[in-house]
């Protein structure tokens, strides 16, 4: 589906269904220098049990035109405004990664537009460790591999996957690479400049679910505390043996927790 936001176009993948404003609406927003394609398995399971889903590339990503947004706020106030293009009122928000941060910020700053979030590897902060952040400001193919390294678990460092013909890490690594030049820093640089007053989380009353990584080493499930014991109506799942790449580790299990919490 091609849609024109902030005088940019931009795709999304509908799941492999036709779009349809008027049933349940179900945004999908990927993490840092990804793209739709990391939803693939969710976005059509959903698109076809009574979902009208949205799987973004974000501005720069992707098949998306303009450049990568700076913050994780100017993030959360284009999906809502993709959510106007769509012609859609509300809808259900699943993130990951830098997306997480995104759909958080969307529910607390923009709760008219947002009926439940699901928050996958997500913490709060989200910091970044500045080698890892001047890696990428030079582009350098180590802040791939740094990534590659702390977000998968170790079975899946070794290419362990239920998907036969897979190769988690190396797929993870090509999808990055695809990304244009300055994409991963700017990703990552918002989601370290993330500072968002912990205050604003009470405002956050929709339904909320952290899917995490029992194994995940970037967004560890401490670093989800503030989260927590800020919005009340959460509900933690821990997926185990699985990093932070649980999409193309652990796709069936994510696929249950996310069945259990939207369906």
């Amino acid at each position: 589906m091609e849609l024109t936001v902030n005088g940019h176009p931009v795709h999304a993948s509908t799941g492999g269904r036709p779009f349809d404003p008027e049933r349940p609406a179900l945004v999908f927003i990927h993490g840092s220098a990804m793209d739709h394609t990391m939803w693939s398995f969710p976005a059509r399971h959903f698109a076809r049990h009574g979902r009208s889903v949205l799987a973004l590339d974000l501005p720069g990503h992707g098949r998306s035109g303009g450049e990568p947004l700076p913050s994780v706020e100017a993030l959360a106030d284009w999906v809502v405004a993709l959510l106007d293009a769509a012609g859609v009122e509300r809808a259900a928000l699943v993130g990951h990664s830098m997306g997480s941060l995104v759909a958080l910020d969307a529910a607390a700053r923009h709760a008219d537009h947002v009926e439940r979030v699901a928050l996958l590897g997500t913490a709060l902060p989200m910091a970044v460790a500045e080698p890892l952040l001047a890696a990428a400001a030079a582009n350098d193919h180590a802040a791939i591999d740094g990534l590659m390294i702390w977000g998968h678990s170790l079975a899946g460092q070794l290419g362990g996957t239920g998907t036969p013909g897979i190769h988690v890490m190396a797929e993870a690594t090509k999808l990055m690479e695809r990304a244009g030049p300055g994409v991963l820093h700017a990703d990552l640089n918002a989601c370290n400049a993330y500072g968002e007053p912990l205050e604003r989380l009470d405002a956050i009353r929709c339904p909320t679910l952290l899917l995490l990584g029992e194994q995940d080493m970037l967004t560890p499930r401490r670093a989800t505390k503030a989260i927590t014991e800020r919005i009340t109506n959460t509900r933690t799942v821990v997926l185990p043996g699985c990093g932070h790449m649980m999409t193309a580790e652990q796709p069936d299990a994510v696929l249950d927790a996310l069945r259990g919490f939207l369906l």
